[in-house]
C-alpha cells in the first residue's frame, strides 16, 4: 500500500482555516449555549469548546523534537483512541471554572498561536506528540481530523451549520478512507469519498477490471461521522447518505475505525 503523504501547504492552511470557523461559530455562543449536551457522553459545548481551546496544538508546534520522525499520521490515527481517558480529564479541568468569555477566548488565542506559527512552516519540523516524534506535515494531517469533527459535534450540539474548510475536510477523509484499507484490508470493496478520496478493503474476491462487486459511496462530512462513531451505518443508510450495493457492502462490522 503506497504511503499517504500530506502537501504541508495544504494542511497548514486547512488547520488555520477549521480554527477560524470554530472561532466565529463559538463567538456566536451565548451563555446558556455552553451548557447544552453533545453527543460526547458527559461533555457539554462548554467542555466541548475547552478541549478544542486547551489542546496542545499551539505549544506542539513552538518546540521542535531533537529526534527523527517516528510515527505518522496513519499511527496516530490508529492508536488516539487510547487517549480519551486523558483528554476527557483535561477537558473538564478546564471547563469546570471557566466563563463563556474566557472559553472563547481560548479559541481565539489557539487560533492566534496556529496562524502565527504555521506562516511559514518548515518541512523539516518535526513535532514531539503523543506517540512520537512525527512529522509536521502528518501531525497537521491529525489537527485536520480533530477539527472537523469537532466542528460537527459542535453544530450537532448547537443546532446550526459550522463552516466546514475544504482543504480540512480533504485531507481529513483521506487520512480516514486509509485507516479504513489499513485495519480491514482486501479488495472486495471500494469505498468512494468523492471528489476527496477512493480506496478499496475488506477480504474477498477481487475485481480484475472495471466495477468492483460491492461499492459504497458517500459524502466527506457523512464519512467522518461514520468513521469516528457519531453516525451509525444503518441509520445513514436508511437516510440515504450512504449508497451500498454488493453482498460485502455493509461496513457496520467494521465501523468506526476512531473514536
Amino acid at each position: 500500500m503506497p504511503k499517504l503523504r500530506f502537501d504541508l501547504d495544504v494542511v497548514a492552511r486547512g488547520v488555520i482555516a477549521q480554527l477560524r470557523h470554530l472561532e466565529a461559530a463559538v463567538a456566536t455562543l451565548e451563555p446558556a449555549d455552553f451548557e447544552l449536551p453533545t453527543r460526547l457522553g458527559d461533555w457539554r459545548v462548554a467542555e466541548l469548546v475547552a478541549h478544542l481551546g486547551a489542546s496542545n496544538l499551539g505549544p506542539a508546534l513552538c518546540a521542535q523534537s531533537a529526534v527523527t520522525a517516528e510515527v505518522d499520521a496513519l499511527d496516530w490515527a490508529v492508536q488516539c483512541a487510547a487517549a480519551a481517558a486523558e483528554v476527557n480529564e483535561r477537558a473538564q479541568a478546564f471547563s469546570d471554572e471557566a466563563r463563556p468569555a474566557e472559553l472563547r477566548e481560548m479559541i481565539r488565542r489557539t487560533h492566534d498561536t496556529v496562524s502565527e506559527s504555521l506562516a511559514d512552516p518548515d518541512p523539516s519540523f518535526i513535532v514531539s506528540a503523543r506517540w512520537g516524534a512525527i512529522r509536521l506535515a502528518d501531525y497537521l494531517a491529525t489537527r485536520c481530523v480533530e477539527l472537523t469533527v469537532h466542528s460537527l459535534d459542535l453544530a450537532d450540539a448547537i443546532d446550526r451549520k459550522v463552516a466546514m474548510d475544504r482543504d480540512a475536510l480533504a485531507v481529513a477523509v483521506r487520512l480516514l478512507a486509509q485507516v479504513l484499507s489499513t485495519v480491514a484490508p482486501g479488495r472486495a470493496v471500494e469505498l468512494r469519498i468523492p471528489p476527496f478520496a477512493a480506496v478499496q478493503a475488506i477480504e474477498g474476491p477481487r475485481h480484475a477490471r472495471g466495477t468492483p462487486g460491492s461499492v459504497v459511496e458517500t459524502d466527506g462530512e457523512t464519512w467522518l461521522e461514520l468513521a469516528t462513531g457519531r453516525t451509525a451505518w444503518a441509520d445513514a443508510v436508511t437516510h440515504g447518505r450512504v449508497s451500498a450495493s454488493g453482498e460485502r457492502s455493509d461496513l457496520s462490522s467494521v465501523l468506526p475505525i476512531l473514536s
